[in-house]
């Protein structure tokens, strides 16, 4: 199949079925129809003997996909249609349980950017490549979501506490650190992306991939991962105060990000780490929507992202305060719906 629209290019060249991100202007945010077109590229392509193996790349040198185009769900949000956002995080969610269960090699390369939804689409996959320039990050929490798209499973495998530390202050990670957190398999320098893609399309053996990869990067958060594990336990309480009582080098920005987030989406946060371990990405991403279907009703982000994406002011106002939260008030988000996500 061959598909191209402003957002997306979607071919077939060789072995390959390809799948391009086209609006590098926007880093390549994540929209609705886009989700739907790469879920129906993935269905036709699935039982298609000419299609080996899936790549899914981006154009523009700043980012693979810098998150999900939110702009329309707070809009239709503060005129009270949640229904849009749910609509939007279910078919997302789909898609993101396709690529991690898909029943061909898909290799995502993810360049500059590559942020929440950007983590739903490259980071499930079985071959995920990370070049010199990428940047990781899940900053849901300053919008006043949870890391979602999957990703608070991801964050919950982490080593040791680097989870919890990557999720509280949306901390980026270099190719090295991502490959150490386990959002990423491989480091590919980003110059040889053109000829490992050419081998793909030639070969259908993802093998070519492994055989390109080079030995990446040190990571400076791994570096600190006893600092994490000695300082980031306990509830969100505990661990300010802990962080504020800290000289190590992450100390000062760690609680400055922690002061700064949604108070009520980083307990949320810490109580859906704890739930997440051993499930598969189907469950998680069941465990996610309850947190953001709330999210819209009873949470921080139609506010979170009027402070951070629409009037920019960046002065977001609360529903409580670290020490104001209510015991409890972010598993209360966690808590079973009455119509459970059903992908």
């Amino acid at each position: 199949m061959t598909e191209t629209t402003p957002d997306l290019n979607i071919r077939t060249a060789g072995r390959a079925g390809r799948i391009t991100l086209t609006r590098p202007k926007a880093l390549n945010a994540l929209s609705w129809q886009m989700c739907l077109d790469i879920e129906a590229a993935l269905d036709a392509w699935a039982g298609d003997d000419s299609v080996a193996v899936v790549v899914i790349d981006a154009e523009g040198d700043r980012a693979f996909c810098a998150g999900g185009d939110v702009a329309e769900i707070h809009r239709r949000g503060t005129a009270g249609d949640y229904d849009y956002g749910c609509g939007f995080w279910r078919d997302e969610y789909r898609l993101n349980a396709k690529l991690a269960e898909y029943p061909k090699p898909i290799v995502a390369l993810m360049q500059g950017f590559v942020m929440g939804g950007g983590v739903g689409l490259g980071c499930h996959v079985s071959h995920r490549i990370v070049g010199e320039t990428t940047q990781m990050a899940m900053p849901e929490v300053g919008i006043g979501l949870i890391p979602d798209v999957g990703g608070s499973l991801l964050l919950a495998n982490a080593p040791g506490l680097m989870g919890r530390y990557l999720a509280l202050t949306a901390g980026r990670m270099g190719p090295g650190d991502a490959i150490h957190a386990g959002f990423a398999d491989l480091f590919i320098p980003e110059s040889t992306w053109p000829g490992v893609i050419a081998a793909l399309e030639d070969s259908g053996e993802v093998n070519d991939v492994r055989d390109a990869a080079q030995v990446p990067p040190a990571g400076p958060l791994a570096a600190e991962q006893p600092w994490m594990d000695a300082t980031l336990g306990g509830d969100l309480p505990a661990i300010l105060a802990q962080v504020s009582a800290s000289d190590a080098p992450l100390a000062e920005g760690t609680a400055k990000a922690i002061r700064r987030n949604s108070p009520l989406a980083m307990d949320t946060t810490l109580a859906l780490l704890e739930l997440q371990r051993g499930h598969s990405v189907r469950e998680a991403l069941a465990l996610e929507y309850r947190a953001t279907y709330r999210s819209l009703r009873e949470g921080d982000f139609l506010e979170g992202v009027r402070a951070q994406l629409i009037d920019k002011d960046r002065n977001p106002q609360w529903r409580d305060s670290i020490d104001s939260l209510p015991p409890g008030a972010g598993a209360a988000l966690l808590a079973p719906l009455e119509a459970e996500l059903a992908i």
